[in-house]
């Protein structure tokens, strides 16, 4: 009998549809556990160009961090619509798969974490990996994946 309680919970979100299932089913965990949904944006600041990597220019990370605010106000409106407050909204700057497996699991006290299936080509994973096959053989903790909903 599995009576694993979860408590806080870390999701990552990027606008992705994989993204946002994850967190809408970390919100009905969370209200099953009485817990916290912790839902963060990283801001990857190196960007992947055709000649390598590059760092960010200031204006670009000004849009990136208007576009993750709005991002996570849209999952505070989406938790308030289904009467769920416990959200702390989180828009951090690094490595996606250093801030999701050490930074905010430790910062936050993270005993779950649930991401969605890659939407990554073979290709992409290919040149930058998926952040949650990283996420699932690195985690401190439980990781839940999130499986798209089959279409009917």
């Amino acid at each position: 009998m599995l009576t694993q309680t979860y408590k806080n919970i870390l999701v990552g979100v990027d606008g992705s549809d994989q993204g946002n299932l994850a967190y809408q089913q970390a919100i009905e965990v969370a209200k099953r556990n009485n817990g916290r949904v912790i839902v963060a944006h990283v801001i990857e600041n190196k960007v992947y160009t055709m000649m390598g990597y590059s760092s960010l220019n200031d204006s670009l990370l000004d849009q990136e961090t208007e576009n993750a605010k709005e991002l996570l106000d849209d999952c505070k409106a989406y938790a308030k619509s289904v009467d769920f407050s416990n959200v702390e909204p989180v828009v951090t700057y690094g490595s996606a798969k250093d801030m999701m497996c050490k930074d905010l699991p430790e910062k936050y006290a993270v005993d779950l974490i649930m991401v969605g299936q890659s939407g990554l080509n073979a290709v992409e994973r290919l040149m930058i990996g998926s952040v949650s096959s990283y996420i699932i053989r690195h985690a401190p903790c439980d990781v839940l994946i999130v499986h798209p909903e089959k279409k009917k």
